[in-house]
């Protein structure tokens, strides 16, 4: 077995930990190995190891990976770009990925709907929440929410799949959960008015059982599977 292989059964022995200890249904968790700078070798060892969906946050790099991982004989993977988006980016994402994470501008989503091929399907999105009220960190406010989730269900070829969140580093067990509570409750303030809430993406490495306690669907996680981030010189997405 290779390191990927082996950190990845372990990733997932604590996926399962923390659904058993939060009393949820078993595979009620997706794990996005997060393989942002690293090759397409690395995304093809954690293939092998029966993972399916990966992350990625910069748009050429992803594109070549993809090229590589669709060469080789695996089943087809799953692409959710989890990065902050720039406009010039839209048509590349849009033709390539199966979900987005980011959205937190009402253009980048009619950008991505307008340049979605019918043939490829809806493409998946969630949008993306600033709890922290972080100045570094893209994401619309929380009060934006509803406004955001009724502009974006309106689009055509985009499906609102859900709420995503970046909080800020946390290492208290019980405030990382708090933090996660306020976005399960966007996400039921959103079901209370019919929108559609299927998915929340939050927890990483450091805080993803928290995040399951709270009720992610989605946990983003990459170092604890591929290592150490590598350098990566491309700017934003």
């Amino acid at each position: 077995m290779s390191v990927t292989s082996d950190n990845l059964q372990g990733v997932r022995q604590r996926i399962r930990s923390a659904v058993e200890a939060a009393q949820r249904a078993p595979g009620s968790v997706t794990l996005i190995a997060v393989s942002k700078t690293f090759p397409a070798s690395a995304v093809l060892d954690a293939m092998h190891a029966d993972q399916q969906v990966f992350g990625e946050n910069y748009v050429q790099e992803a594109v070549e990976k993809m090229a590589e991982v669709a060469a080789a004989d695996v089943t087809p993977a799953i692409w959710h770009f989890i990065g902050p988006i720039q406009s010039n980016k839209t048509r590349t994402i849009a033709a390539h990925f199966d979900w987005v994470h980011g959205i937190d501008r009402l253009k980048i989503a009619e950008r991505l709907s307008a340049q979605r091929a019918a043939e490829r399907g809806d493409l998946r999105v969630l949008i993306e929440v600033n709890l922290d009220g972080e100045a570094s960190k893209s994401g619309v406010v929380p009060e934006a929410v509803p406004a955001m989730a009724r502009a974006i269900v309106a689009l055509p070829r985009l499906r609102l799949s859900g709420l995503m969140a970046v909080p800020a580093a946390r290492t208290d067990p019980a405030e990382q959960r708090a933090v996660f509570a306020r976005l399960r409750e966007l996400a039921e303030a959103l079901r209370r008015e019919d929108l559609p809430c299927e998915h929340l993406s939050m927890g990483m490495s450091a805080d993803f059982e928290a995040a399951i306690a709270e009720g992610s669907t989605i946990v983003r996680v990459g170092s604890a599977i591929f290592g150490a981030r590598r350098i990566h010189e491309e700017h934003g997405a």
